[in-house]
């Protein structure tokens, strides 16, 4: 069983699987690296004078592997809430457990519908750091804010909500993820 599950690998899912990966985490992102992120072109993400979209994807997807997140490329069919947190099944029939589950994806809200949420006028509802009314659950991108998105906001979003979840499972309230030159 993992740490942490995400269903999506935009922006907003690298991000939180990057934060959280790098702090031990044991995470399984699924994503088939279509986001709509590889039809932009990057003048105003902070830190990169130019990119396309889909080098940012490549470079993203490199680096979150590097810090021992699972990439798996292959579709979410369904979500569900278990015992021990929540479960997903992909289109080929495979299950996977996780304790937290981050969906991440896109304007498609079905599989967060299909836990019990609900969309407003701007997308599903969530706190700051992109916890659900669902415990252990978050929701977070361009499903959260559909009419003011930005990819370098979901990738705030997803740092914001890894950093909740490691607070939660270290203990600490603020925890921090600040590196530091030596």
């Amino acid at each position: 069983m993992a740490d942490v599950l995400i269903v999506g690998d935009g922006p907003g899912g690298l991000s939180a699987a990057l934060f959280l990966a790098k702090n031990a985490m044991d995470v399984t992102v699924f994503g088939q690296d279509t986001t709509p992120v590889h039809k932009a072109m990057f003048y105003n993400y902070l830190g990169i004078p130019k990119m396309t979209g889909s080098e940012f994807q490549k470079i993203s997807r490199e680096q979150v592997k590097s810090f021992g997140a699972e990439i798996r490329d292959v579709k979410v069919s369904a979500t569900e809430k278990t015992e021990g947190g929540f479960a997903v099944t992909t289109v080929e029939g495979d299950r996977h457990e996780g304790k937290y589950l981050v969906l991440a994806t896109g304007t498609n809200v079905q599989l967060a519908q299909s836990l019990g949420l609900t969309k407003g006028a701007d997308g599903l509802e969530v706190d700051r750091d992109g916890r659900t009314s669902v415990g252990g659950l978050y929701a977070l991108g361009w499903s959260t804010r559909l009419k003011k998105t930005q990819a370098i906001i979901s990738a705030g979003q997803g740092a914001a909500t890894a950093l909740d979840i490691l607070s939660t499972e270290t203990g600490e309230a603020g925890f921090h993820d600040f590196d530091v030159v030596e």
